[in-house]
């Protein structure tokens, strides 16, 4: 099995996966692949989706992989999202561990009036942001974990590349029509401690929109103590037989 792992917009790569690629076993395949707004200190010049849906099949390209599976995480959800939309032969499957996004269109009334609120985000100053950037994604009472101290080198890239993510997304288009082609095994996970406005109404928009879709409740979970991290082996379990039966059908 080859699968390629993509982060969300705030922990690396490297550091967001480093608990699952070991419970996946040694049979799998499975590379964390950095998002491509940090390729440079700075966001790229006219970043979007695009340039990050290119950068995915850069390294499957590298990798010598025609076809693999694909996982994201929050912005890196919203990747893999816009990659089964636009180049869905590519993948043997689909998985959605709380994208940050899936399209503008077809979006509840409570779900649109929530990602509205991202909107202003530019605005504040970088600690500001960071702290009201986690307070919109979590259910009411949960408090986000602290943030490292001293906070990493990398933090400080941060703000830039999330203001450049939520520019993406306000731009971006992902049409509901291109998600429903997409025919391939689709498995979501969603945190029972994140917002319901923002991840369980997109989570029920998508159950309608793709063809084949499978959720699993992290009852513990919420969008900044995921899954991947918090409870890596039962994620695992859950990724093999997924893929095994994309496999299979395929």
């Amino acid at each position: 099995m080859r699968a390629l792992l993509l982060p969300g917009i705030v922990t690396p790569a490297a550091v967001a996966y480093e608990r699952l690629v070991p419970a996946l076993g040694p049979d799998v395949d499975a590379r964390p692949k950095e998002l491509e707004v940090y390729a440079g200190p700075e966001p790229p010049p006219g970043y979007s989706l695009e340039v990050e849906v290119d950068g995915v099949l850069r390294a499957a390209d590298d990798a010598g992989w025609e076809r693999f599976h694909l996982v994201g995480y929050s912005g890196g959800g919203a990747v893999a999202a816009s990659l089964a939309a636009s180049r869905p032969e590519r993948l043997l499957s689909l998985g959605l561990l709380e994208p940050a996004w899936t399209g503008n269109g077809g979006l509840s009334e409570t779900e649109a009036k929530a990602r509205a609120e991202f909107d202003a985000l530019d605005r504040l100053e970088p600690r500001e942001f960071l702290a009201t950037f986690a307070r919109l994604q979590l259910r009411p009472g949960v408090e986000p974990p602290p943030p490292p101290n001293p906070p990493p080198p990398w933090m400080a890239t941060r703000p830039a590349a999330i203001a450049a993510l939520t520019l993406a997304f306000r731009t971006g288009e992902l049409s509901a029509a291109s998600l429903r082609r997409f025919d391939r095994p689709v498995y979501h996970a969603l945190g029972g401690r994140s917002r319901p406005e923002l991840y369980g109404e997109q989570s029920a928009r998508l159950a309608h929109l793709f063809p084949d879709f499978t959720e699993e409740v992290f009852e513990e979970r919420h969008h900044f103590d995921p899954p991947h991290r918090a409870e890596p082996e039962r994620l695992a379990a859950s990724l093999l037989a997924h893929w095994r039966r994309a496999e299979r059908a395929d």
